[in-house]
């Protein structure tokens, strides 16, 4: 910065002035006055040129910056004046178009387009239509250093004066084939992030289902066994049946029947069968439900959905994962005997079986485990609750608790899958799935569906 010294005083010893050295008439106090004044005018001129030295630095340095943000920027950018005229590109443009700048500049928008339908879009651009309006993707082709069309993406936006007056136009592009590539690219990652969903779905779901068949396997044990001991027994009834009638064909008397009859119980054996085939019929019967439930968990989702009955659902969730756990662990149900919601009852299944073995992993080691289920209607919603008399959920963990990947427990016990799986599902079948502490102490997960209304006779 330049230095800067005060002017030189006037010379008081000129003809003219009086006894005291002043000029004759002009008091000493006047000329002080003269002299602060000048002063301070003086020290204003400096800050002001200090200001504006200051100002002129922060311009240079904004234009800098400008500067750099345009040449660096991939998309190309032309501005332009109300008629078309480009008054500013960028060094995208540049390298596009094989064109200097300063040819660039002062000459016609649409002469930068390379065929007829381009240069008709443009112009429309600029017919005043479009003056408060913002352009979006606008597919064009422009003319390449190399003379060939290239199809480019443009966004134009209107540049208005501080009153509002239009001005000209920004206009910003990318190639389409850069678009083309960037969209291909996501679609891929947007295919990989399904299928791995997909995955983690499955990977759950059979980690549940695992758990569904340890607890069918128990539960089949009977029916099964009481089919066989029946088949066994209407075995030996039909040895000595097939006895009874060889007699009866090869003639035997009346008497040696009689005997043979009592020999063999036939009376007794002929009371049996009705029991031993209802019996087998039921046996049957009940297998053949237990593998249908176990079906309609594990098969895929169908196209629509079906009006199912929760209470039902939450009963089977409850029987086949209790038959695997220890025995002290114990599930109270305080339910009305038909919920009736909209879905995949397989899916919901799956949720409430995975919150059921969360309580009882949470209660492992409690001196009396317990899992308390209820449910209520609010308006047009079924509220089920799951609650349990564990150690409850820590306050930083209850934010976290729905998060992919997120539990607390040991490693190797827990994928962190289940309660992210399963709130994704009851996000699907439209409802809320909800995790507190309750004021009494275990944790609280409440399952918020949607209701079918109950028929109407």
């Amino acid at each position: 910065m330049a230095r800067h010294t005060l002017p030189p005083l006037p010379d008081l010893s000129a003809a003219g002035a009086g006894e005291n050295g002043l000029p004759a008439g002009v008091g000493e106090h006047v000329w002080i006055d003269v002299i602060q004044k000048m002063d301070e005018v003086y020290n204003d001129l400096i800050q002001y040129e200090v200001a504006l030295e200051e100002k002129n630095a922060a311009l240079e340095e904004s234009q800098q910056f400008i500067l750099s943000i345009l040449t660096s920027m991939s998309d190309i950018l032309v501005v332009c004046d109300r008629a078309g005229v480009i008054e500013d590109v960028n060094a995208s443009l540049v390298k596009l178009t094989g064109l200097a700048d300063q040819a660039l500049r002062g000459s016609n928008l649409l002469a930068l387009f390379a065929d007829d339908a381009s240069r008709l879009k443009a112009t429309e651009i600029f017919s005043g239509k479009l003056d408060i309006e913002t352009v979006h993707d606008c597919e064009v082709n422009l003319r390449s250093a190399d003379g060939s069309a290239m199809a480019v993406s443009l966004n134009c936006t209107p540049r208005l004066s501080a009153v509002g007056k239009l001005l000209g136009v920004v206009i910003t592009g990318r190639p389409v084939g850069e678009l083309r590539r960037a969209y291909e690219a996501l679609r891929r990652t947007h295919e990989e992030l399904k299928h791995t969903q997909k995955q983690l779905l499955h990977s759950e779901k059979m980690a549940s289902l695992g758990r569904l068949v340890a607890g069918v396997a128990h539960e089949l044990n009977n029916p099964i066994s009481f089919v066989l001991g029946n088949v066994h027994a209407m075995q030996r009834y039909a040895d000595r049946l097939q006895r009874y009638l060889e007699a009866v064909h090869a003639g035997a008397s009346v008497s040696a029947l009689a005997s043979l009859r009592a020999e063999l119980r036939i009376d007794r054996l002929i009371e049996d069968l009705n029991p031993l085939v209802e019996g087998t019929i039921e046996g049957a019967e009940r297998t053949r439900a237990i593998v249908d439930g176990l079906k309609r968990f594990s098969v895929m989702d169908r196209e629509e959905d079906e009006i199912f009955n929760l209470a039902e659902v939450a009963q089977r969730s409850v029987h086949w994962v209790t038959r695997t756990v220890a025995d002290s662990f114990r599930v109270e149900l305080d339910l009305p005997p038909e919920i009736l919601v909209s879905g995949f009852s397989g899916r919901m299944q799956q949720v409430m079986m995975n919150l059921v073995q969360n309580a009882y992993d949470a209660t492992l080691g409690r001196p009396e485990p317990r899992l308390w289920i209820t449910a209520r209607i609010e308006d047009d919603a079924v509220v089920m609750e799951f609650r349990d008399n564990g150690p409850g959920i820590a306050a930083d963990d209850l934010p976290k608790i729905f998060e992919p990947f997120f539990t607390t427990k040991p490693v190797g016990k827990g994928t962190g899958l289940g309660l992210a799986i399963s709130y994704g599902i009851v996000e699907r079948h439209g409802g809320q799935l909800t995790a507190a502490n309750h004021p009494e102490g275990g944790a609280v997960f409440s399952l918020k569906l949607p209701r079918v209304p109950p028929k109407v006779d």
